[in-house]
């Protein structure tokens, strides 16, 4: 009777001659404990992360800190020279033009890809499911496109003799273009020479290929809302603005907090659409800091300290940001 006791009481006696497993032990096969496993899966992607990353950041930083040109590409020992290129880039007009190109135009570009993105995205929702799947098919498209081939759609659409915008302007009724434009004659218009003109055709084609991804992770969050709570507003007589501002923002901030970020760091380092749409770095009122910095590294004569230099300040600012916004996401996350 005891032993029965025992068994029922036990669910079952042990085999003779072997040990139970202790729950949460050091697995035998690989001798380490299991807090440690987790951290040894992680060396793999950390090493190829300090190859990929860290190095080229490391010697980034190295460089600012020295004069470093063609002689010392051919293996000539470089010159240290301290904060002489900082001081050099922080001197110059061009840097703060730069600058200043480079914020209004992220602020804008983001400002206006956020909003068209949100737009879309409550759109998609509200559509039935083929025409929803259909219109973010076409929205990827626009996504998927590489950078060099988006500036070179929207450089041969302001194009100055074979451009259609120029073409559709010159549609328009003359005295509707007087009174909006302050002109009738859009022939051989230089949209791309000038600096705020570039920026302008910049801004659209940034949005044009950025809106489609904010679009689709606005309309992830929006399926994890539940329509309870759209039902209750509507039973309360909230209209369609109300209801997005009481309902929808509030539950998509963590969602609009990573997008900003992701948006501020692609545009503020836009390099490649302004390249082609300057037809390489020609025109240094039109520079931003990307464009400064290789300018100045790769241009004869290359001067890749000060380019390193400008880069670690473009570096420096996109932090400051990002930590910011993390700092903003985590307090409504513990809120």
């Amino acid at each position: 009777m005891a032993n029965t006791t025992t068994v029922a009481r036990g669910g079952g006696s042990s085999a003779p001659g072997r040990r139970r497993k202790r729950p949460g032990g050091p697995p035998r096969a690989s001798g380490l404990p299991n807090w440690a496993i987790p951290y040894v899966l992680l060396v793999p992607g950390l090493l190829v992360i300090a190859g990929l990353l860290l190095y080229p950041m490391v010697q980034l930083v190295i460089i600012s800190f020295q004069k470093f040109g063609i002689a010392q590409i051919r293996g000539k020992a470089a010159e240290w020279v301290g904060w002489a290129n900082f001081e050099k880039v922080l001197a110059t007009e061009i840097f703060w033009t730069s600058l200043r190109n480079t914020v209004v135009f992220a602020s804008i570009a983001v400002t206006l890809t956020l909003v068209v993105g949100t737009a879309v995205g409550v759109l998609l929702h509200k559509l039935g499911k083929k025409m929803s799947l259909f219109v973010v098919i076409g929205c990827m498209f626009a996504w998927a496109i590489p950078p060099v081939a988006q500036a070179a759609i929207w450089r041969s659409l302001f194009d100055a003799d074979s451009g259609i915008i120029n073409w559709a302007l010159n549609l328009l009724p003359d005295w509707l273009s007087q009174a909006v434009f302050g002109r009738a004659d859009w022939t051989g218009e230089p949209w791309l020479n000038d600096a705020f003109t570039v920026y302008v055709v910049l801004v659209f084609c940034v949005v044009w290929a950025g809106f489609p991804f904010i679009a689709v992770s606005v309309l992830a969050g929006l399926k994890g809302i539940p329509n309870e709570l759209y039902e209750a507003a509507r039973v309360d007589g909230s209209g369609a603005w109300r209801t997005f501002r009481k309902i929808t923002l509030p539950l998509l901030k963590p969602v609009f907090a990573v997008l900003t970020v992701l948006s501020i760091i692609w545009d503020f380092k836009v390099y490649t659409q302004l390249h082609i749409l300057l037809n390489g770095p020609t025109n240094r009122e039109a520079f931003n800091l990307s464009m400064y910095a290789v300018a100045e590294a790769f241009k004869p004569p290359p001067k890749m300290g000060t380019g390193a230099a400008i880069s670690i300040v473009l570096t420096i600012i996109l932090l400051i940001i990002t930590v910011f916004y993390v700092r903003q996401i985590v307090k409504q996350e513990e809120m």
